[in-house]
Formats: C-alpha cells, structure tokens, sequence
C-alpha cells in the first residue's frame, strides 16, 4: 500500500527479456533506509517486488499483465521513474490510498501554464470515467494528485512547482503517455451496490448494503 506522495526519481539502469516478462535494474535517487528483500516499491505507480538490493540499486520483474496495463515496457534505459516505498503504519497518509495496480493508461491531451501552476489535460478510456470525480484523488505515474474536473473521456490536474521538480511529471509533454490507478474506494463501493451476484455464500438472505439499505438508513 502506498500514498501516491513520491519519495524521489529513480533511474532504469538495465533491462531484459525474462519469461515473457521485463527485469528491471534500478538505482533510487534516495537513500533506501533498512532495505529489506522482497519489499514493495512503486515505480510509475507500479507496486513492484525489489530484490538483490545493494545500497541504491535494486531489480524488479515486470510481469506481463503489468507490461500489457502500463507504460513500464516503453522505459529507456537512462530513463527517469517515480519511485515510492510501501507505506508504514507510522507514516502521514499525505496523499491517498493507492494499491499499485494501474487501471489503465491515459495520454497528455494539453499543459499549459497558470500563474505558478501547470495545468494538464489528460484523455483516458471512457470505462473508468465513473471512478474519476471532481476533486477526487488519482495516481498520475504513482504521483497522487486532486482532480480540477472532468469529462467522460478527460480530466484535468493542476500540478504545483515542486511536484513538478521531484517527479517525473515535469518532462510530460502532449502525447505523452502516463499510468492511471483510480480511487479504489470507489471501486468497492461500485461492487457492493451493483445488482445480481455479490459473491453471497448459498443461503445468504441478500441483505446488505445496496441502494434501498442506504435510503431506509439516512444516507441517501
């Protein structure tokens, strides 16, 4: 589990073909304090397993599923990655739940500048519009970031300075492609209120929270 606040850019050092899938060699622009084998580390919002950890450095497998939902396959090497480590009980949720596991990818539609801020435009695959609400949270490449507005097929960001100078997001340009994660509490709520099976045991009466439960309690 991870917060979407990056904790620094990180630089693909190596990649190869393995299983049909991609290993990383990746060197963190941090100091990676009490690394432990086999941790999680989000790299462009990709919840990754790292090992063979020496100092900086570590490697990572990109399994195919990830390479077909993200944008991971299209890294060079000598290429820039945000980078993240898994959340601790004792650490300030500073931005929101992100799981790791990117929904979809979504491409620069427009930057422009307003004052001291950048604004972005991104396009992304109109089934993942219901999950996307105005100033709601989304992971841009494992950045956490508020939403300004939105549309069926767009949404918009606007980034501070320093966001744009510690991660990556300051290269994008239009065109550019960038992983998406959505809220994941919106997902959970969409699966408990959908109609037919719920995954109910045999003999489950069927009650719970859907729509009626929710009016008959207050809610809506």
């Amino acid at each position: 589990m991870f917060t979407g606040i990056v904790a620094g850019k990180g630089r693909l050092l190596a990649k190869r073909s393995v299983g049909g899938g991609l290993a990383f060699d990746l060197e963190a622009g941090f100091d990676l304090s009490y690394p432990e084998e086999g941790e999680s580390i989000a790299v462009n919002g990709v919840c990754l397993t790292a090992y063979n950890i020496h100092g900086r450095k570590f490697s990572v497998d990109v399994s195919p599923e990830s390479l077909s939902r993200t944008t991971l396959g299209g890294i060079g090497v000598g290429g820039n990655v945000n980078m993240e480590r898994a959340l601790q009980l004792s650490d300030r949720l500073g931005g929101h739940i992100v799981s790791g596991h990117v929904d979809c990818v979504a491409t620069v539609r427009d930057r422009r500048p307003e004052g001291a801020y950048t604004l972005f435009s991104f396009t992304f695959p109109r089934e993942f519009s219901r999950y996307v609400i105005e100033k709601g949270s989304v992971t841009i490449d494992g950045v956490s970031l508020t939403v300004n507005s939105c549309s069926s097929e767009t949404f918009d960001v606007s980034i501070i300075p320093h966001t744009l100078q510690v991660t990556t997001l300051g290269s994008l340009k239009r065109g550019h492609k960038v992983n998406i994660e959505v809220d994941i509490i919106g997902k959970y709520v969409e699966k408990m209120l959908l109609p037919g099976d719920s995954g109910a045991s045999e003999g489950d009466s069927g009650t719970g929270i859907n729509p009626a439960f929710l009016a008959e309690n207050g809610f809506v």
